[in-house]
């Protein structure tokens, strides 16, 4: 149960927080080993602001590989500060090409906007891939432009189920009524997302959540719904006045409170 995280590009240090709350999000959502893979320049900050995540220096896509060539890392999340461009596509391309679950979200969403087709047949030509994407609103038409909630007539159901169908992906649509749905037709959709929940990096910590039940063995489908669910109870229990920091450490809780609803020992 092993997942790997992407950490910004050198050119681009600054949002590395978004990569750090990702990574402990996995850890505390299961995950039993999580690794940022770390460009030098920042590794001395990573590795002093995470201690129980593994921090590991990675500038390239073949030192990215090398990484991957250890099977135990079944899972990888790119996105959150990763940098849009072709660095970023080919760190997509060689997930998807040693065939590990993938989340991808942020600016690995945005770095195929010009050739959406081109993750598309990528992601199809991997035999029962387990990705899933993770746009917002200003995203979305990034990678299916033709589906906008500017052209009416379509609901967002509609639309993320359209999305899943032509990606191949499972894809989650996020805001206040986040909806999930998988290439197959099923679909979710969120009730229990608090107002506060609005707040900057928690699509972050979501991202996180989904690859750390994904490196567990749920399927895309079921892990992005179960994150879905779980990030909102986080919020819940946070409480109003949480920042994206404090959900990872309420995810105990919402742990806890599950097991006490069906009586499991724990």
């Amino acid at each position: 149960m092993r997942a790997a995280m992407c950490s910004p590009s050198p050119a681009r240090s600054p949002p590395r927080e978004a990569a750090r709350l990702s990574a402990r999000a996995a850890l505390r959502a299961g995950a039993g080993l999580v690794t940022l893979a770390s460009p030098r320049d920042a590794l001395a900050v990573n590795a002093a602001a995470l201690t129980a995540v593994m921090v590991r220096p990675v500038d390239t896509v073949i030192e990215f590989g090398e990484v991957l060539a250890d099977k135990r890392f079944n899972t990888v999340m790119i996105g959150p500060g990763a940098g849009v461009g072709q660095r970023t596509v080919d760190f997509v391309h060689t997930a998807l090409g040693v065939g590990r679950h993938l989340v991808l979200d942020a600016d690995a969403l945005t770095s195929f906007a010009q050739a959406p087709d081109r993750l598309f047949e990528a992601i199809k030509a991997v035999h029962d891939a387990q990705v899933v994407l993770t746009p917002h609103e200003g995203e979305f038409p990034r990678l299916f432009s033709d589906m906008s909630n500017k052209h009416p007539g379509r609901s967002k159901l509609d639309r993320v189920r359209a999305a899943a169908e032509r990606s191949g992906a499972v894809v989650l649509l996020k805001g206040a009524d986040t909806t999930v749905a998988s290439p197959d037709g099923r679909a979710t959709v969120a009730a229990n997302a608090p107002p506060w929940l609005a707040t900057a990096g928690s699509g972050d910590v979501l991202s996180g959540i989904i690859a750390g039940l994904l490196a567990q063995g749920v399927p895309a489908f079921e892990a992005a719904s179960m994150g879905v669910w779980m990030h909102g109870e986080a919020a819940r229990e946070a409480g109003p006045g949480l920042i994206a920091e404090d959900l990872p450490e309420v995810m105990p809780a919402v742990f806890r409170h599950l097991y006490d609803e069906f009586g499991i020992d724990y």
